[in-house]
């Protein structure tokens, strides 16, 4: 057994224990936390400066992007971003696989545990496989025209059988993207058994402008890509308004980004019944479109909110604690342990695997981070994370 002594332990079910100390076992299954020497283990304490938690969770990445770090230019908004990571998506296979494997390692010496990743083709495969993070891989659907919901799903099913027996789900990619009839099959196909969704929502503003008035950037998109959309009604009202009936009430659904979602969204989605979680990515929403979600409108308001990185294709880093200190900058009153608990419980919770991981508690293995450089209790630019466990 070994035991770690910090200024202050997190343990997130419960409130953080100054000069704690958290014992584990040698496969790094929490013994006990605590304030007092434990009196089971003989083995010397290693004292510590900085904050002891449990091993993050990153709930939105895309691995197989990961070859297209420092590619996309900074800025240039979502439209734009669609169109550059599809011009230089694809090239060798070999590469694309290096950057995922040197993508899974940047993670876990980031401190990250579990992960849910985005997957639109089988090349992270082998790298989960064998990877030391736990990984729930959504199969993500692309469809806008209705007469081919049926074979984008099919394909999704097949991929879907590749991944397993990994955990796996199959998911809508966002609103823009996916037809109502897609929807509708997806929807069914989440009526038995556990498929997690998660679906990228209102990153920018042209997405709502498509669903208000059939006007933004999305339409010169399509045009681009010779996709006739002459089907799409506007709903006169917002995107996420719009998609809501068509999720699923049986299963735990994460919206991602939510840049420019706002109060009558959020107001909007209590009156159905659905299992929200939220996920916020501020640094790939600053590097895509220059802005952030009005983090604060999201507080309080009883859903489950998470942390992710986006890809390399939208981040300088595949790091939880960059995320943080990135919130806390633009949103001084978001205290650090709240940042905590979306970093670590609530990522565990919506990936259905906080039995394990997200809260350091006698039985499980969460793995451990030591995050040192604050001041005080707040992040600094010197703040660094480094994995014990």
């Amino acid at each position: 057994m070994r035991s770690y002594k910090a200024d202050y332990v997190f343990p997130v079910n419960a409130k953080p224990i100054k000069n704690g100390i958290v014992t584990v076992d040698e496969f790094g299954k929490i013994i006990s936390v605590s304030d007092q020497q434990p009196q089971h283990n003989a083995a010397p304490i290693k004292h510590l400066s900085g904050i002891i938690c449990p091993g993050f969770v990153n709930t939105h990445c895309h691995l197989e992007l990961s070859h297209l770090k420092g590619k996309i230019d900074k800025g240039g908004g979502l439209v734009s971003f669609i169109k550059d990571v599809q011009k230089h998506r694809n090239t060798e296979p070999a590469k694309m696989l290096d950057a995922a494997i040197a993508a899974d390692s940047e993670m876990y010496e980031n401190g990250i545990v579990a992960v849910g990743d985005i997957s639109n083709t089988n090349l992270s495969i082998p790298v989960k496989e064998k990877s030391k993070l736990y990984y729930h891989s959504f199969i993500e659907t692309f469809g806008f025209l209705p007469a081919n919901a049926d074979e984008v799903f099919k394909r999704a099913q097949a991929l879907l059988r590749e991944f397993k027996p990994l955990s796996c789900s199959i998911t809508p990619h966002a609103p823009y993207s996916v037809s109502k009839e897609l929807f509708k099959l997806i929807k069914k196909h989440c009526e038995n058994g556990r498929n997690l969704i998660s679906i990228h929502n209102q990153e920018c503003e042209d997405e709502n402008k498509l669903y208000r008035y059939k006007s933004g950037g999305f339409i010169d998109l399509y045009a681009g890509f010779g996709i006739d959309i002459t089907h799409f009604k506007p709903q006169a009202r917002n995107s996420l308004q719009s998609i809501i009936s068509l999720l699923t009430n049986k299963q735990q659904i994460l919206l991602v980004h939510n840049t420019c979602t706002n109060l009558k969204d959020i107001y909007f989605l209590k009156r159905f019944d659905r299992k929200i979680n939220w996920c916020f990515c501020p640094n790939a929403n600053l590097y895509i479109e220059n802005m952030l979600p009005k983090v604060e409108l999201f507080i309080d308001q009883g859903f489950n909110i998470t942390l992710g990185t986006d890809s390399l294709a939208s981040n300088d880093s595949l790091s939880i604690l960059d995320e943080m200190h990135c919130l806390q900058q633009k949103f001084p009153d978001l205290n650090t342990p709240r940042l905590i608990e979306w970093a670590t419980l609530n990522g565990a919770k919506y990936l259905g695997i906080s039995d394990e991981k997200g809260t350091l508690e006698p039985g499980k293995t969460p793995g451990l981070n030591l995050i040192t450089g604050l001041d005080g209790l707040n992040f600094t630019p010197e703040t660094k994370v480094k994995r014990l466990l």
